[in-house]
């Protein structure tokens, strides 16, 4: 029951899904169970990456001939994790790039990063990702129908586990009196980090089976390999981390693993 509460507090963190009336109560909600909500953070990958390959499957399906057929079930795909998610990771990446973006001083970028307004560096950075997200997904479609299925249900999870170890590794930083996710970022158990992991498994090991062993360990490296040039990006500028380096991350890695896994399929 706990395991349960704790994933469904993470879901009503992190999507738009209702999680209200008289299961919101159930789930008993505080402080520390936000916080060990965090071990569930791969496992709401689970929901978005399932959304993102029903909209891909069934505009696959119903586009089936066109010769645009990939890039609109792309498009579509990308749409419905941004609807499902409130753009939530989108707009950290937004607010890191217009922060970080320039060259201003520490304490300057942190106050440009809780700023709402949307300067250029963010504007540039979101149109690129969501590009680049967009052409990615076509390029594996193109190329194989089950393995863009298994690329998004792969990287949705691995992205959501990587923010975790900037949580591992790095101090929060953030406003304690203005943010909600300052129990989520305050630290992360042993425990916690073996859970989210375990969300990991599966999807990694199901890739493996069916598209081979490059596919997922190209994925996962690049992914990785995104989390730590991140996690020393903060270290340099920021000297911590904030929940926008969180959403910011999560995007970047997972930017990482369709491009592994585009790699993994141009090397046959």
């Amino acid at each position: 029951m706990d395991f349960l509460r704790r994933f469904l507090i993470a879901v009503q963190f992190f999507t738009r899904l209702p999680v209200t009336g008289a299961l919101a109560q159930w789930t008993a909600y505080s402080p520390e169970q936000l916080r060990t909500s965090a071990a569930h953070f791969p496992g709401v990958g689970w929901l978005v990456a399932l959304v993102a390959c029903l909209v891909f499957a069934l505009l696959g399906v119903a586009l089936q001939g066109s010769v645009f057929v990939t890039l609109a079930a792309a498009i579509g795909s990308t749409i419905a994790t941004l609807l499902l998610t409130g753009a939530f990771h989108e707009d950290g990446l937004a607010d890191v790039a217009d922060g970080l973006g320039g060259s201003a001083p520490r304490e300057q970028a942190l106050a440009i990063m809780k700023d709402s307004r949307l300067g250029t560096y963010g504007v540039v950075a979101v149109a690129m990702a969501l590009l680049m997200k967009v052409a990615l997904l076509a390029v594996l479609g193109g190329q194989s129908a089950v393995g863009v299925l298994l690329a998004l249900f792969a990287a949705h999870t691995v992205s959501r586990f990587a923010p975790l170890m900037i949580v591992r590794r790095l101090p929060y930083i953030g406003d304690d009196a203005t943010t909600k996710s300052k129990p989520l970022a305050d630290r992360i158990g042993d425990r916690e980090l073996w859970i989210a992991a375990a969300w990991c498994v599966p999807p990694l090991a199901l890739s493996v089976a069916v598209r081979g062993f490059a596919f997922a360990i190209l994925g996962a490296l690049l992914a990785a390999i995104a989390a730590w040039l991140m996690k020393r990006w903060f270290e340099r500028r920021l000297q911590g981390f904030t929940g926008d380096c969180l959403g910011a991350t999560q995007q970047v890695c997972e930017l990482a693993f369709y491009l592994g896994a585009a790699f993994a399929f141009a090397l046959g």
